[in-house]
């Protein structure tokens, strides 16, 4: 059954749902706003940050795994969440997802909003959260394989 439509929209659903989460939930305000900043400081917050976030889908799809009886394989979970938390700590340390938004012609949309008055209402943080979840896809093929 591994590699099933089944298998693959139950993983993305708890990884989506562990994600809002993680992200939101679980991220320490230190972490959110110095996971950008230049040097270690900012490396190891955020980090601090992805590990965080990915204990919280690992718990999530144990539960999930147990509960419904998923068919995973440790290995192609594994790799899927590394998939996952590589491409999540690449965003976060922000100066990459800018850079990449001025290189695909979408430099006015990350700038749009006030991001010291409401971080989560920018187009940096809409192109932030569109990256994560197209990466939750990839992750999630992986991990129902």
């Amino acid at each position: 059954m591994n590699g099933s439509p089944i298998v693959f929209a139950a993983v993305f659903a708890v990884l989506y749902a562990a994600h809002e989460v993680g992200d939101h939930w679980v991220q320490r305000g230190r972490e959110a706003l110095g996971k950008g900043a230049t040097g270690w400081t900012g490396r190891l917050l955020c980090a601090r940050h992805v590990v965080g976030l990915t204990v919280v889908k690992v718990v999530a799809l144990a539960f999930a795994a147990l509960v419904l009886a998923l068919p995973l394989n440790v290995w192609t979970v594994t790799a899927g969440l590394l998939v996952d938390a590589l491409s999540h700590y690449w965003a976060d340390r922000r100066a990459t997802l800018l850079k990449l938004a001025d290189k695909v012609g979408k430099a006015e949309f990350a700038r749009l909003g006030d991001g010291g008055a409401a971080p989560a209402g920018t187009g940096a943080y809409a192109l932030d959260q569109s990256w994560h979840i197209g990466w939750l896809f990839v992750a999630a093929l992986i991990a129902s394989l």
